[in-house]
């Protein structure tokens, strides 16, 4: 059986859920052809990575797919790239509030996702729920972690990959997607790598 490692992170903005972490925590730990192994991470730059490398090194997972929250977005959206900047809306959970600084000084301009993305996302479609690829992670904690992650894995087996998820209905903010909704599509999205 092959090994998936799985993220959500903490709440983060004053909100006191994060629908990335609920949904995650209530997957079964087999999907599919995986064995899943469920990491929580911290809303704060380069330590999410540091997180999930550090678990990554024990597990040996044939693929990472992190989960993060995107408010305002009304789909769930597989990235297809992160890129090399960390700018701060509102400060990370640790209070660090970067200005369109570079990760990696001297970096890789951006990575590609190497999970199957497209596939990804019209087999959620499929089954009914909203789901598009997109094309940018933001600039905040979401982008740092898989810009991190991709660049560590590069020319290894290790897929890495992204999904970012709207708002749940118990946040009462809109748009939003109730979250055994999100949990039936990260489903999918294990199906589908």
């Amino acid at each position: 059986m092959k090994r998936l490692l799985i993220t959500g992170f903490e709440p983060f903005d004053n909100e006191k859920i994060n629908p990335s972490l609920i949904a995650v925590e209530s997957l079964g730990d087999q999907i599919g052809d995986y064995s899943v192994s469920k990491l929580r991470l911290p809303v704060v730059f380069g330590l999410a990575a540091e997180k999930v490398l550090a678990a990554a090194e024990d597990l040996k997972p044939d693929a990472i797919l992190c989960i993060g929250q995107a408010g305002g977005r009304d789909a769930i959206t597989p990235e297809a790239v992160a890129i090399n900047l960390r700018h701060g809306r509102i400060p990370d959970n640790s209070g660090y509030k970067p200005n369109d600084e570079p990760i990696i000084e001297g970096g890789c301009a951006a990575y590609f996702s190497t999970l199957p993305v497209r596939k990804i996302a019209e087999a959620i479609e499929r089954e009914g729920i909203a789901a598009r690829v997109s094309y940018s992670a933001g600039v905040y904690v979401c982008n740092d972690l898989l810009y991190l992650l991709l660049r560590n894995f590069e020319n290894t087996k290790t897929r890495v990959g992204f999904i970012h998820v709207p708002y749940c209905t118990a946040q009462q903010k809109e748009p939003s997607m109730d979250i055994e909704t999100i949990i039936k599509a990260l489903e999918i999205a294990i199906e589908s790598i």
